[in-house]
């Protein structure tokens, strides 16, 4: 079944690992490509704040090494990359790059995003945005809960903390 996809390059150890439950990797990808697809309405660059900082508070080291590269091409320098590890509070951050950081926080603590945070986020972003904030980080949670506990080892190439 991976046969056509093993052609491709690169082939990811994520999924090699999710294809054995196949059912559930047919679903679990429409979702995905849904996060990392044209049709979500974050920026690229906004999407990955969001996903390098649940990798990093879920100690997800696959999630982690994959992302400091979809981070860069999506813009994201090496000092703000290492910059995601300090959290919303760290010197340099725009206030709505804190307030996207504080919404992983927050999430990953609480499972909601605060009202003070939630009226951060709306300064820029519409409805459908900040439901894909929240879609964002629950998505790269439950990846970051598979990768950690099915112990799938890093790319050929990929470092990772």
């Amino acid at each position: 079944m991976l046969e056509p996809i093993r052609e491709k390059e690169p082939f990811y150890n994520v999924l090699g690992t999710l294809s054995r439950h196949w059912d559930a990797a047919q679903k679990f990808t429409v979702w995905a490509y849904h996060i990392m697809g044209d049709t979500s309405r974050l920026r690229p660059r906004e999407r990955e704040i969001l996903i390098l900082r649940i990798g990093w508070l879920c100690q997800a080291e696959y999630e982690w090494g994959q992302h400091v590269i979809f981070g860069r091409e999506a813009g994201l320098t090496d000092e703000e990359i290492a910059r995601i590890k300090a959290g919303p509070d760290a010197e340099g951050w725009t206030e709505f790059e804190s307030a996207l950081l504080r919404a992983v926080d927050e999430l990953h603590a609480d499972a909601c995003v605060s009202d003070i945070t939630w009226e951060q986020l709306a300064k820029e972003y519409d409805d459908l945005q900040m439901m894909d904030v929240v879609f964002t980080v629950g998505q790269y949670n439950l990846v970051s809960m598979a990768l950690n506990s099915f112990g799938v080892q890093l790319d050929e190439g990929v470092d990772g903390f």
